[in-house]
């Protein structure tokens, strides 16, 4: 009867344990989150961003947090204080299925812009608009890709590469990935307008009015443009669920003004979403923030001749 109590407490201990791990309304969060390092590298894209000799550093892609802190409602101001602040800085996260993996990438700038009097109509602070890559598990790796969707906005855009299986679905498929080699693979590419930021596929051709700025994933080095016509340089990775980083900043008021929605008052106020925010305009069923939440039912309405996938989620971080 003296070791009854503890008997008991183990026996109590270790059911609820097996009810944490087993039920399927357990908190991811308070699970370990896989290391996705490798992956988001291998498919991170070679991007081509054009800018705007009017205010060339306002194109710079850079970290959320590029001016040391994350309140969002100074960064307009902060933008021009220092360009060699703006280092190359993309934020990802990874979505796994039994069968993909979805990698969203995002590319941040301080301010969406233009070069004629709006009034607060057209420009405001923050800017976050980004790609999603579609990989399949096929026992390599690093998986094969087989499509890329685009945030325009309040649009999506479509993309597979040469040998994809996938097919218009109820979207149409707007274009071809164009691959590049870079690092000893073959890579993506995007391209994003200057000022306001869109991002679709990269075309092959030279940037509009002949400046732009390439950026190359890195994993150690982030570097800020020489110019705004700087064909090299340097983006590092972070990832959205790293402690401390934005994910954990998702209920700070300094951060978010609501839910995905960051805090701006320059322009229009608070006009830039997360990734568990974005939206296409008019997809139909594809609810607001899938493209993070749910990136399977994203896939499974922009494209058609999936082939066999699953709908289980081996892990999901905005779940």
């Amino acid at each position: 009867m003296k070791n009854g109590p503890v008997w008991y407490m183990k026996y109590v201990v270790t059911i609820l344990t097996v009810m944490i791990v087993a039920s399927p309304f357990a908190s991811v969060s308070a699970l370990a989150a896989p290391d996705y390092t490798d992956l988001a590298y291998r498919w991170a894209p070679v991007h081509y961003q054009d800018t705007d000799d009017t205010d060339a550093d306002a194109d710079y892609i850079t970290a959320m947090n590029y001016d040391g802190d994350w309140v969002m409602n100074n960064n307009w101001e902060h933008q021009d204080d220092d360009a060699s602040r703006l280092k190359g800085s993309v934020t990802y996260s990874v979505t796994e299925t039994q069968s993909h993996y979805f990698l969203i990438y995002t590319f941040y700038h301080p301010r969406d812009w233009v070069d004629y009097p709006d009034f607060g109509l057209d420009t405001h602070e923050n800017d976050a608009e980004g790609a999603m890559m579609i990989v399949r598990k096929d026992g390599t790796t690093h998986g094969k890709l087989e499509g890329m969707v685009t945030v325009y906005h309040s649009d999506f855009y479509s993309y597979t590469p040469a040998g994809s299986p996938l097919t218009d679905g109820q979207e149409n498929i707007d274009g071809s990935i164009r691959m590049v080699d870079y690092g000893g693979v073959s890579r993506p590419t995007t391209y994003q307008d200057a000022k306001g930021h869109g991002i679709y596929n990269w075309n092959g051709k030279n940037f509009p009015g002949g400046d732009g700025v390439v950026y190359y994933p890195d994993r150690q080095i982030s570097e800020a443009p020489a110019s705004g016509n700087d064909r090299s340089v340097k983006y590092t990775l972070v990832n959205t669920f790293a402690p401390g980083g934005l994910w954990d900043h998702r209920y700070d008021p300094d951060t978010f003004a609501s839910w995905g929605t960051f805090k701006g008052d320059n322009g229009r106020d608070n006009a830039a979403n997360t990734a568990w925010l974005w939206n296409d305009s008019d997809d139909g069923p594809v609810e607001a923030g899938e493209m993070a939440t749910n990136p399977v039912h994203l896939m499974e309405v922009y494209f058609g001749n999936l082939g066999s996938y699953s709908r289980t989620y081996v892990y999901n971080g905005y779940r």
